[in-house]
Protein backbone atom coordinates (compact mmCIF):
# COMPACT_ATOMS: atom_id res chain seq x y z
CA UNK A 1 0.00 0.00 0.00
CA UNK A 2 1.55 3.39 -0.71
CA UNK A 3 1.72 5.92 1.88
CA UNK A 4 -0.88 8.87 1.52
CA UNK A 5 0.53 12.18 1.15
CA UNK A 6 -1.16 13.59 4.18
CA UNK A 7 1.03 10.41 6.30
CA UNK A 8 3.86 12.41 5.03
CA UNK A 9 3.32 15.68 6.74
CA UNK A 10 1.21 17.34 4.20
CA UNK A 11 -2.37 18.40 4.61
CA UNK A 12 -3.99 16.88 1.60
CA UNK A 13 -3.60 12.83 0.32
CA UNK A 14 -5.87 10.44 -0.34
CA UNK A 15 -6.58 11.25 -4.23
CA UNK A 16 -2.67 10.83 -4.15
CA UNK A 17 -1.27 7.28 -4.56
CA UNK A 18 2.19 8.38 -2.85
CA UNK A 19 3.65 11.84 -2.02
CA UNK A 20 5.04 14.20 -3.85
CA UNK A 21 8.71 13.94 -5.57
CA UNK A 22 11.80 14.90 -3.26
CA UNK A 23 12.55 18.12 -5.88
CA UNK A 24 8.87 18.58 -5.63
CA UNK A 25 8.68 18.28 -1.49
CA UNK A 26 11.78 20.38 -1.95
CA UNK A 27 10.57 23.05 -4.25
CA UNK A 28 7.17 23.92 -2.28
CA UNK A 29 8.61 24.01 1.37
CA UNK A 30 8.38 26.92 3.37
CA UNK A 31 8.29 26.10 6.83
CA UNK A 32 11.77 27.76 6.84
CA UNK A 33 10.39 31.01 6.36
CA UNK A 34 6.75 30.86 7.42
CA UNK A 35 7.68 29.24 10.82
CA UNK A 36 7.84 32.89 12.35
CA UNK A 37 3.80 33.20 11.71
CA UNK A 38 3.37 30.12 13.85
CA UNK A 39 1.95 32.27 16.44
CA UNK A 40 -0.72 33.95 14.74
CA UNK A 41 -1.51 30.29 13.09
CA UNK A 42 -2.51 29.16 16.50
CA UNK A 43 -4.43 32.12 17.52
CA UNK A 44 -6.34 31.64 14.20
CA UNK A 45 -6.94 28.17 15.06
CA UNK A 46 -8.24 29.25 18.91
CA UNK A 47 -10.83 31.36 16.95
CA UNK A 48 -12.08 28.88 14.65
CA UNK A 49 -11.90 25.94 17.48
CA UNK A 50 -14.80 28.76 18.79
CA UNK A 51 -16.70 28.98 15.86
CA UNK A 52 -16.56 25.47 15.33
CA UNK A 53 -18.02 25.23 18.45
CA UNK A 54 -20.55 27.47 18.30
CA UNK A 55 -21.87 25.88 14.97
CA UNK A 56 -21.93 22.26 16.85
CA UNK A 57 -19.15 20.26 15.20
CA UNK A 58 -17.08 20.67 18.67
CA UNK A 59 -18.56 20.32 22.04
CA UNK A 60 -17.74 22.41 25.34
CA UNK A 61 -15.51 20.23 26.57
CA UNK A 62 -13.60 19.35 22.75
CA UNK A 63 -13.41 23.07 22.32
CA UNK A 64 -11.86 23.51 25.77
CA UNK A 65 -9.31 20.55 25.49
CA UNK A 66 -8.04 22.15 22.06
CA UNK A 67 -7.70 25.37 23.38
CA UNK A 68 -5.41 23.76 26.01
CA UNK A 69 -3.31 21.80 23.72
CA UNK A 70 -2.87 24.96 21.22
CA UNK A 71 -1.63 27.15 24.23
CA UNK A 72 0.29 24.03 25.28
CA UNK A 73 1.82 23.70 22.25
CA UNK A 74 2.99 27.18 21.98
CA UNK A 75 4.77 26.89 25.45
CA UNK A 76 6.55 23.88 23.20
CA UNK A 77 7.67 26.44 20.52
CA UNK A 78 8.65 29.05 22.85
CA UNK A 79 10.54 26.39 25.15
CA UNK A 80 12.22 25.06 21.68
CA UNK A 81 10.96 21.67 22.44
CA UNK A 82 8.74 21.80 19.84
CA UNK A 83 10.18 22.84 16.03
CA UNK A 84 9.03 21.92 12.71
CA UNK A 85 10.71 18.98 10.92
CA UNK A 86 12.15 18.42 7.10
CA UNK A 87 8.65 16.69 6.68
CA UNK A 88 6.62 19.84 7.18
CA UNK A 89 5.65 21.47 4.29
CA UNK A 90 5.17 24.62 5.67
CA UNK A 91 4.02 26.22 9.55
CA UNK A 92 -0.01 24.73 8.91
CA UNK A 93 1.18 21.34 8.54
CA UNK A 94 3.62 21.42 11.17
CA UNK A 95 1.27 22.97 13.76
CA UNK A 96 -1.25 20.45 12.86
CA UNK A 97 1.23 17.77 13.33
CA UNK A 98 2.44 19.22 16.83
CA UNK A 99 -1.17 19.58 17.83
CA UNK A 100 -2.02 15.93 16.71
CA UNK A 101 0.96 15.15 18.82
CA UNK A 102 -0.37 16.33 22.00
CA UNK A 103 -4.49 16.14 21.81
CA UNK A 104 -4.03 12.88 19.65
CA UNK A 105 -5.48 12.13 16.20
CA UNK A 106 -9.28 11.73 16.70
CA UNK A 107 -9.91 15.43 17.96
CA UNK A 108 -7.07 17.19 16.50
CA UNK A 109 -8.42 15.95 12.92
CA UNK A 110 -11.31 18.02 13.59
CA UNK A 111 -9.99 21.14 13.40
CA UNK A 112 -9.10 21.24 9.88
CA UNK A 113 -12.73 21.19 8.98
CA UNK A 114 -14.41 24.69 7.32
CA UNK A 115 -11.00 26.52 6.71
CA UNK A 116 -8.22 25.83 4.14
CA UNK A 117 -4.77 27.04 4.33
CA UNK A 118 -6.11 29.31 1.53
CA UNK A 119 -7.95 31.66 3.77
CA UNK A 120 -5.45 30.97 6.60
CA UNK A 121 -2.62 32.23 5.14
CA UNK A 122 -4.30 35.00 4.04
CA UNK A 123 -5.25 35.88 7.38
CA UNK A 124 -2.48 35.27 9.23
CA UNK A 125 -0.17 37.64 7.16
CA UNK A 126 -2.55 40.32 8.21
CA UNK A 127 -2.29 39.45 11.84
CA UNK A 128 1.73 39.61 11.57
CA UNK A 129 1.90 42.74 9.61
CA UNK A 130 -0.46 44.30 11.70
CA UNK A 131 1.59 43.45 14.87
CA UNK A 132 5.17 44.39 13.39
CA UNK A 133 3.50 48.01 12.44
CA UNK A 134 3.41 48.65 15.98
CA UNK A 135 6.73 48.01 16.62
CA UNK A 136 7.44 49.76 13.33
CA UNK A 137 5.38 52.97 14.23
CA UNK A 138 8.08 52.99 17.80
CA UNK A 139 11.22 52.58 15.69
CA UNK A 140 10.09 55.67 13.39
CA UNK A 141 8.48 57.78 15.46
CA UNK A 142 11.34 57.93 17.99
CA UNK A 143 13.88 58.87 14.71
CA UNK A 144 11.00 61.77 14.42
CA UNK A 145 11.45 62.77 17.98
CA UNK A 146 15.50 62.84 17.69
CA UNK A 147 14.84 64.91 14.71
CA UNK A 148 12.61 67.51 16.76
CA UNK A 149 15.14 67.57 19.68
CA UNK A 150 18.31 68.23 17.29
CA UNK A 151 16.27 70.62 15.80
CA UNK A 152 15.02 72.46 19.23
CA UNK A 153 18.47 72.25 20.39
CA UNK A 154 19.79 74.42 16.97
CA UNK A 155 17.00 77.06 16.92
CA UNK A 156 18.09 80.01 15.37
CA UNK A 157 21.29 78.41 13.66
CA UNK A 158 21.57 79.49 9.73
CA UNK A 159 22.84 77.00 6.69
CA UNK A 160 22.91 77.51 3.13
CA UNK A 161 19.60 75.94 1.89
CA UNK A 162 19.43 74.05 -1.42
CA UNK A 163 18.19 73.49 -4.82
CA UNK A 164 20.01 71.65 -7.53
CA UNK A 165 22.41 70.95 -5.03
CA UNK A 166 23.49 74.89 -5.75
CA UNK A 167 23.26 77.84 -2.79
CA UNK A 168 19.75 78.68 -3.22
CA UNK A 169 18.58 80.62 0.27
CA UNK A 170 19.55 80.47 3.87
CA UNK A 171 17.33 78.23 6.14
CA UNK A 172 17.58 77.35 9.60
CA UNK A 173 18.88 74.52 10.40
CA UNK A 174 16.04 73.73 12.41
CA UNK A 175 13.93 73.64 9.69
CA UNK A 176 16.12 71.63 7.11
CA UNK A 177 16.22 68.78 9.96
CA UNK A 178 12.24 68.89 10.25
CA UNK A 179 12.06 68.68 6.31
CA UNK A 180 13.63 65.07 7.24
CA UNK A 181 10.99 64.49 9.80
CA UNK A 182 7.91 64.93 7.97
CA UNK A 183 7.97 62.25 5.47
CA UNK A 184 8.74 59.88 7.95
CA UNK A 185 5.67 61.12 9.70
CA UNK A 186 3.71 60.67 6.63
CA UNK A 187 4.77 57.16 6.54
CA UNK A 188 3.08 57.06 9.78
CA UNK A 189 -0.11 58.31 8.37
CA UNK A 190 -0.01 55.94 5.19
CA UNK A 191 0.21 53.04 7.64
CA UNK A 192 -3.06 54.40 9.81
CA UNK A 193 -4.63 54.50 6.42
CA UNK A 194 -3.49 50.83 5.19
CA UNK A 195 -4.62 49.49 8.52
CA UNK A 196 -8.06 50.06 7.67
CA UNK A 197 -7.48 47.77 5.31
CA UNK A 198 -5.62 45.23 6.91
CA UNK A 199 -7.68 44.93 9.53
CA UNK A 200 -10.25 42.82 7.70
CA UNK A 201 -10.53 38.85 7.82
CA UNK A 202 -10.35 36.16 5.29
CA UNK A 203 -11.08 33.57 7.27
CA UNK A 204 -14.27 31.80 6.57
CA UNK A 205 -13.34 32.28 2.40
CA UNK A 206 -12.48 28.63 2.62
CA UNK A 207 -10.42 27.60 -0.96
CA UNK A 208 -12.57 30.61 -2.64
CA UNK A 209 -16.32 29.98 -2.36
CA UNK A 210 -17.20 30.39 1.05
CA UNK A 211 -17.45 27.23 3.94
CA UNK A 212 -21.09 25.10 3.98
CA UNK A 213 -20.73 24.68 7.73
CA UNK A 214 -22.44 27.76 8.50
CA UNK A 215 -19.28 29.02 10.49
CA UNK A 216 -19.36 32.51 11.61
CA UNK A 217 -16.57 34.56 10.28
CA UNK A 218 -17.41 37.49 12.62
CA UNK A 219 -17.09 35.49 15.77
CA UNK A 220 -13.58 34.81 13.92
CA UNK A 221 -12.48 38.15 13.23
CA UNK A 222 -13.46 39.58 16.31
CA UNK A 223 -11.50 36.84 18.00
CA UNK A 224 -8.40 37.71 16.46
CA UNK A 225 -9.35 41.27 17.28
CA UNK A 226 -10.05 42.39 13.43
CA UNK A 227 -12.54 44.77 12.58
CA UNK A 228 -15.01 42.10 9.53
CA UNK A 229 -14.93 39.47 7.34
CA UNK A 230 -14.00 40.03 3.86
CA UNK A 231 -16.82 40.94 1.57
CA UNK A 232 -15.69 38.40 -1.18
CA UNK A 233 -14.20 34.88 -0.67
CA UNK A 234 -12.58 34.65 -3.75
CA UNK A 235 -10.37 38.28 -3.74
CA UNK A 236 -9.95 37.15 0.03
CA UNK A 237 -7.75 34.32 -0.50
CA UNK A 238 -6.35 35.81 -4.17
CA UNK A 239 -5.14 38.85 -3.18
CA UNK A 240 -2.34 39.85 -1.62
CA UNK A 241 -2.39 43.91 -1.95
CA UNK A 242 -2.44 44.51 1.88
CA UNK A 243 0.89 43.08 1.49
CA UNK A 244 2.26 45.26 -1.44
CA UNK A 245 0.70 48.13 0.61
CA UNK A 246 2.62 47.88 3.49
CA UNK A 247 6.17 46.90 1.21
CA UNK A 248 5.37 50.32 -0.49
CA UNK A 249 4.92 51.91 3.05
CA UNK A 250 8.13 50.39 4.01
CA UNK A 251 10.02 51.16 0.57
CA UNK A 252 8.93 54.72 1.18
CA UNK A 253 10.48 54.70 4.66
CA UNK A 254 13.75 53.11 3.56
CA UNK A 255 14.20 56.11 0.65
CA UNK A 256 13.06 58.56 2.99
CA UNK A 257 16.33 57.17 5.42
CA UNK A 258 18.33 57.48 2.18
CA UNK A 259 17.82 61.17 1.23
CA UNK A 260 19.01 62.47 4.50
CA UNK A 261 21.39 59.61 4.67
CA UNK A 262 22.88 61.21 1.53
CA UNK A 263 23.00 64.67 3.20
CA UNK A 264 24.77 63.20 6.13
CA UNK A 265 27.83 61.84 3.85
CA UNK A 266 28.14 64.99 2.13
CA UNK A 267 28.03 66.96 5.67
CA UNK A 268 30.64 64.61 6.98
CA UNK A 269 32.80 65.16 3.98
CA UNK A 270 35.81 67.65 4.87
CA UNK A 271 34.84 69.79 1.28
CA UNK A 272 31.16 70.39 3.33
CA UNK A 273 32.27 70.03 7.57
CA UNK A 274 29.17 71.10 8.42
CA UNK A 275 28.83 67.38 11.19
CA UNK A 276 31.02 65.16 12.70
CA UNK A 277 29.99 61.73 13.22
CA UNK A 278 30.43 59.78 16.87
CA UNK A 279 32.69 57.36 16.34
CA UNK A 280 29.83 54.46 17.77
CA UNK A 281 27.95 55.33 14.71
CA UNK A 282 31.48 55.12 12.34
CA UNK A 283 34.16 53.10 11.18
CA UNK A 284 37.35 53.01 10.12
CA UNK A 285 39.81 52.54 6.82
CA UNK A 286 41.68 49.41 7.22
CA UNK A 287 44.52 51.01 5.54
CA UNK A 288 43.96 54.80 5.95
CA UNK A 289 44.16 55.51 9.43
CA UNK A 290 42.89 58.92 9.47
CA UNK A 291 39.36 58.00 7.64
CA UNK A 292 36.23 58.38 9.97
CA UNK A 293 33.65 56.81 7.61
CA UNK A 294 29.77 57.38 7.21
CA UNK A 295 29.00 53.65 7.46
CA UNK A 296 25.32 53.64 8.83
CA UNK A 297 24.80 56.46 6.60
CA UNK A 298 25.98 54.64 3.89
CA UNK A 299 24.14 51.04 4.58
CA UNK A 300 20.84 53.41 4.79
CA UNK A 301 21.25 53.80 1.11
CA UNK A 302 21.59 50.18 0.34
CA UNK A 303 19.00 49.25 2.63
CA UNK A 304 16.84 51.64 0.65
CA UNK A 305 17.89 49.55 -2.43
CA UNK A 306 17.57 46.53 -1.18
CA UNK A 307 13.72 47.21 -0.20
CA UNK A 308 13.09 48.49 -3.51
CA UNK A 309 14.06 45.60 -4.91
CA UNK A 310 11.92 43.36 -2.19
CA UNK A 311 8.81 45.53 -3.37
CA UNK A 312 9.63 45.21 -6.80
CA UNK A 313 9.71 41.35 -6.83
CA UNK A 314 6.35 41.23 -5.26
CA UNK A 315 4.61 43.05 -7.12
CA UNK A 316 6.16 40.91 -10.35
CA UNK A 317 4.97 38.28 -8.24
CA UNK A 318 1.72 39.69 -7.78
CA UNK A 319 0.90 40.92 -11.61
CA UNK A 320 0.14 37.82 -13.84
CA UNK A 321 -2.55 36.25 -11.29
CA UNK A 322 -5.47 34.43 -12.22
CA UNK A 323 -7.98 33.92 -9.67
CA UNK A 324 -8.33 32.60 -7.94
CA UNK A 325 -5.89 31.28 -4.99
CA UNK A 326 -1.97 30.20 -6.63
CA UNK A 327 0.30 29.08 -5.37
CA UNK A 328 2.90 31.63 -6.82
CA UNK A 329 1.37 33.52 -3.91
CA UNK A 330 3.59 31.75 -1.87
CA UNK A 331 6.42 33.91 -2.18
CA UNK A 332 4.60 37.15 -0.72
CA UNK A 333 5.95 35.85 2.61
CA UNK A 334 9.25 36.53 2.18
CA UNK A 335 10.41 39.68 0.43
CA UNK A 336 7.91 41.26 3.30
CA UNK A 337 10.13 39.91 5.95
CA UNK A 338 13.27 41.03 4.82
CA UNK A 339 11.38 44.68 4.51
CA UNK A 340 10.67 44.46 8.31
CA UNK A 341 13.86 42.60 9.17
CA UNK A 342 15.90 45.40 7.42
CA UNK A 343 13.69 48.20 8.92
CA UNK A 344 14.55 46.74 12.61
CA UNK A 345 17.75 47.05 12.04
CA UNK A 346 18.23 49.81 10.51
CA UNK A 347 16.48 52.51 12.36
CA UNK A 348 17.69 52.00 15.95
CA UNK A 349 21.07 52.74 13.88
CA UNK A 350 20.26 55.24 11.65
CA UNK A 351 18.43 57.07 15.27
CA UNK A 352 21.50 56.69 17.18
CA UNK A 353 24.20 58.35 14.38
CA UNK A 354 21.53 61.38 14.52
CA UNK A 355 21.36 61.46 17.92
CA UNK A 356 24.96 61.70 18.32
CA UNK A 357 26.28 63.81 15.23
CA UNK A 358 27.56 66.96 16.22
CA UNK A 359 26.31 70.38 14.33
CA UNK A 360 29.51 72.76 13.02
CA UNK A 361 27.19 75.87 13.35
CA UNK A 362 30.14 78.14 12.92
CA UNK A 363 30.81 76.52 9.48
CA UNK A 364 27.30 76.38 8.38
CA UNK A 365 26.31 80.16 9.40
CA UNK A 366 29.71 81.03 7.72
CA UNK A 367 28.31 79.49 4.21
CA UNK A 368 24.81 80.55 4.45
CA UNK A 369 24.33 83.75 2.60
CA UNK A 370 27.78 82.39 -0.21
CA UNK A 371 26.58 81.68 -3.29
CA UNK A 372 24.88 84.93 -3.49
CA UNK A 373 22.19 83.29 -1.69
CA UNK A 374 20.19 86.33 -0.83
CA UNK A 375 19.80 87.72 -4.25
CA UNK A 376 15.76 86.41 -4.31
CA UNK A 377 15.85 88.63 -1.20
CA UNK A 378 16.63 91.44 -3.52
CA UNK A 379 14.41 90.69 -6.35
CA UNK A 380 11.65 90.63 -3.80
CA UNK A 381 12.76 93.88 -2.16
CA UNK A 382 13.03 95.33 -5.36
CA UNK A 383 9.01 94.27 -6.13
CA UNK A 384 8.43 95.71 -2.73
CA UNK A 385 9.43 99.02 -4.35
CA UNK A 386 6.93 98.57 -7.12
CA UNK A 387 8.78 97.21 -9.47
CA UNK A 388 7.42 94.41 -11.81
CA UNK A 389 9.13 91.05 -10.63
CA UNK A 390 10.37 90.53 -14.35
CA UNK A 391 12.37 93.88 -14.35
CA UNK A 392 13.16 92.69 -10.72
CA UNK A 393 14.77 89.35 -11.57
CA UNK A 394 17.04 91.18 -14.72
CA UNK A 395 18.07 93.81 -12.18
CA UNK A 396 19.00 91.19 -9.16
CA UNK A 397 20.95 88.51 -12.25
CA UNK A 398 22.81 91.62 -13.13
CA UNK A 399 24.03 92.76 -9.72
CA UNK A 400 25.23 88.88 -9.56
CA UNK A 401 27.12 89.25 -12.52
CA UNK A 402 28.68 92.20 -11.38
CA UNK A 403 29.56 90.82 -8.29
CA UNK A 404 30.69 87.78 -9.80
CA UNK A 405 33.27 90.07 -12.46
CA UNK A 406 34.71 91.78 -9.24
CA UNK A 407 34.88 88.99 -6.85
CA UNK A 408 32.30 90.36 -4.26
CA UNK A 409 29.58 89.48 -2.01
CA UNK A 410 25.83 91.01 -2.36
CA UNK A 411 26.26 93.38 0.45
CA UNK A 412 29.94 94.18 -0.27
CA UNK A 413 28.53 96.21 -3.65
CA UNK A 414 29.25 99.89 -3.26
CA UNK A 415 26.39 102.07 -3.23
CA UNK A 416 27.36 104.17 -6.44
CA UNK A 417 27.71 100.97 -8.52
CA UNK A 418 24.45 99.39 -7.40
CA UNK A 419 22.50 102.92 -8.75
CA UNK A 420 24.31 102.85 -11.67
CA UNK A 421 23.25 99.03 -12.24
CA UNK A 422 19.60 100.21 -11.55
CA UNK A 423 18.19 103.61 -10.01
CA UNK A 424 15.76 101.04 -7.77
CA UNK A 425 18.51 99.64 -5.67
CA UNK A 426 18.92 102.18 -3.27
CA UNK A 427 20.98 102.30 -0.14
CA UNK A 428 17.84 100.45 1.96
CA UNK A 429 18.39 97.44 -0.29
CA UNK A 430 20.75 96.23 2.39
CA UNK A 431 18.20 95.79 4.97
CA UNK A 432 17.51 92.45 3.39
CA UNK A 433 21.17 91.78 2.74
CA UNK A 434 21.37 89.68 5.89
CA UNK A 435 21.19 85.86 6.49
CA UNK A 436 18.87 86.55 10.02
CA UNK A 437 17.46 89.25 7.93
CA UNK A 438 16.55 87.33 4.74
CA UNK A 439 15.01 84.07 7.17
CA UNK A 440 12.95 86.57 9.46
CA UNK A 441 11.23 87.31 5.99
CA UNK A 442 10.36 83.96 5.50
CA UNK A 443 7.30 83.61 7.77
CA UNK A 444 4.72 82.84 5.73
CA UNK A 445 3.27 78.92 6.01
CA UNK A 446 5.76 76.52 6.02
CA UNK A 447 8.78 79.14 6.08
CA UNK A 448 12.15 78.97 7.57
CA UNK A 449 11.49 81.89 10.03
CA UNK A 450 11.82 80.83 13.15
CA UNK A 451 7.67 81.05 14.47
CA UNK A 452 6.85 78.75 11.88
CA UNK A 453 9.93 76.50 12.80
CA UNK A 454 8.69 76.54 16.31
CA UNK A 455 5.00 75.48 15.20
CA UNK A 456 6.39 72.42 12.96
CA UNK A 457 7.76 71.44 16.21
CA UNK A 458 4.58 71.47 18.29
CA UNK A 459 2.70 70.00 15.52
CA UNK A 460 5.46 66.93 14.99
CA UNK A 461 5.53 66.59 18.68
CA UNK A 462 2.00 66.16 19.12
CA UNK A 463 1.98 63.77 16.17
CA UNK A 464 4.37 61.21 17.52
CA UNK A 465 3.66 61.43 21.01
CA UNK A 466 1.03 58.34 20.54
CA UNK A 467 3.21 56.34 18.65
CA UNK A 468 5.97 56.47 21.39
CA UNK A 469 3.42 54.83 23.59
CA UNK A 470 3.58 51.63 20.91
CA UNK A 471 5.28 48.69 22.69
CA UNK A 472 8.89 48.95 21.58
Amino acid sequence: MSQHASQAGALWGGRFEGGPADSVAALSRSVHFDWRLAKYDIAGTKAHIRALQQAGYLNLLEMEKLDRDLSELWNRIEQGSFLPKETDEDVHSALERGLIEITGKELGGKVRAGRSRNDQIATLIRTYLLDEAKHLEFLVGQLISVLSDRAEEHLGVAMPGRTHFQHAQPVLLSHSLLAHAWPLQRDLERLDDWRKRAMLSPYGAGALAGNTLGLDPNLVAQELGLAAPTPNSIDATASRDVAAEFGFIATMMGINLSRFAEEIIVWATAEFGYIKLADAYSTGSSIMPQKKNPDVAELARGKAGRLIGDLTGLLATLKGLPLAYNRDLQEDKEPIFDMIDTLFVLLPAFTGMVQTMTFNTERMEELAPAGFSLATDVAEWLVKQKVAFRDAHEITGELVSYCEQHGLELHQVPDGDMAAISPHLTPEVREVLTVQGSIRARAGAGGTALPRVLEQLSALRRLVAPRLGQAG
